[in-house]
C-alpha cells in the first residue's frame, strides 16, 4: 500500500510513518497523527532504526529528540506537551509546551501547542471540537479505561470549555487487539462492575481470556454522546501487526517490556481560519 493509500477509513503516510484520519483533512486548523515505530533513528530496540518517541531509560535522548522533531514536523502545531502517565482518570488543561504533570489526559483550546500521548499497547484516543476548536488526547490502558478516562475527560471538555457533543469528532488509535490481549479474571470483574456492556468486550478461548480495549473506549465515546459515524477506528494491533517484515508498532506485552513508545498527537494550528 503506497503513500496516501486508505484502509478502513485511515490514511497511512509511510514517508513519515504517521497514520491520520482522512476525513479530518477538511479542518485545516486541526493537526493530528498517530506514529508507528518505523522511520526513526533509534537503534536500541531494532538495529534497522525505530521512531521511538518516548524518553525511555534504554534509548539515547538525542535520538529521541531527533525522532520527536521528525514527528512534530509532520503533525505538530507547535511545542510539545507531555504527561507522566499514571493509568488514572485525570485530565489536565494545557496552555504551554513542556511536561504538564501526572495525568492521562490533556485538553487545550490554545493554538500553537501539540498534545502528545505516549503508548506501547494502551489505547490512544484523540478528540476535537470542530466548532469551538478545543482538542484533547487520552491514554487508556485497562486501568484508565475502567476508571473512565475518556468519559471523565470529555466531561471536563464540557465544563471547562462548553463543548457540545454534536460538535465532536474522535479517533481511537492503534492498540493491542482482542487477538493478543489476554487478561485475568480480576480485570473482567472490574469491567463487569462498571459497564453494562462488559460482556461484549471479552472473549473466552482455550488459550485465555481476551479483552477488546479499543472497543471499550469506543463505547465510552458513544456513552459520552459522540455520534458513531464521527468515531474513526484505527484497528491494527500493536502486538502482532507487521510491515516490511518487522514490527510496525512498539508493544510492551509482545516485547516483555523492552520497547519504545509511539505518540498520538493533536493540536490547533495558530493563525489558520
Amino acid at each position: 500500500m503506497g503513500i496516501g493509500a486508505v484502509k478502513r477509513g485511515v490514511e497511512y503516510d509511510f514517508r513519515m510513518s504517521v497514520l491520520q484520519v482522512p476525513s479530518w483533512a477538511v479542518y485545516p486548523w486541526l493537526r493530528h497523527g498517530f506514529s508507528t515505530r518505523l522511520g526513526g533513528v533509534s537503534t536500541v530496540y531494532d538495529a534497522a532504526g525505530d521512531l521511538n518517541l518516548g524518553l525511555t531509560k534504554d534509548d539515547d535522548p538525542a535520538a529521541v529528540a531527533g525522532n520527536r522533531d521528525r514527528f512534530l514536523d509532520t503533525v505538530g502545531s507547535g511545542g510539545l506537551v507531555t504527561l507522566r502517565q499514571i493509568h488514572s482518570a485525570t485530565s489536565l488543561i494545557a496552555s504551554i509546551p513542556g511536561p504538564c504533570g501526572e495525568a492521562d489526559g490533556l485538553i487545550t483550546a490554545t493554538p500553537g501547542i501539540t498534545l502528545g500521548i505516549q503508548t506501547a499497547d494502551c489505547t490512544p484516543v484523540l478528540v476535537a471540537d470542530i466548532r469551538q476548536r478545543v482538542v484533547a488526547g487520552f491514554h487508556a490502558g485497562w486501568r484508565g479505561t475502567v476508571a473512565g478516562i475518556v468519559e471523565h475527560g470529555m466531561a471536563r471538555m464540557r465544563t471547562e470549555f462548553g463543548c457540545d457533543t454534536v460538535d465532536l469528532v474522535a479517533a481511537v488509535g492503534p492498540a493491542i487487539g482482542a487477538c493478543c490481549y489476554t487478561v485475568g479474571q480480576e480485570v473482567e470483574q472490574r469491567f463487569y462492575a462498571g459497564f453494562g456492556y462488559a460482556a461484549s468486550l471479552f472473549e473466552h478461548k482455550d488459550s485465555g481470556l481476551y479483552l477488546n480495549l479499543a472497543e471499550a473506549n469506543r463505547r465510552q465515546l458513544l456513552a459520552s454522546g459522540v455520534a458513531e459515524e464521527k468515531i474513526a477506528m484505527l484497528p491494527e494491533c500493536t502486538a502482532c501487526t507487521r510491515a516490511s517484515g518487522r514490527r510496525k508498532y512498539f508493544s510492551h506485552r509482545a516485547e516483555q517490556g523492552f520497547t519504545g513508545r509511539m505518540m498520538s498527537a493533536i493540536g490547533i494550528l495558530d493563525g489558520v481560519g
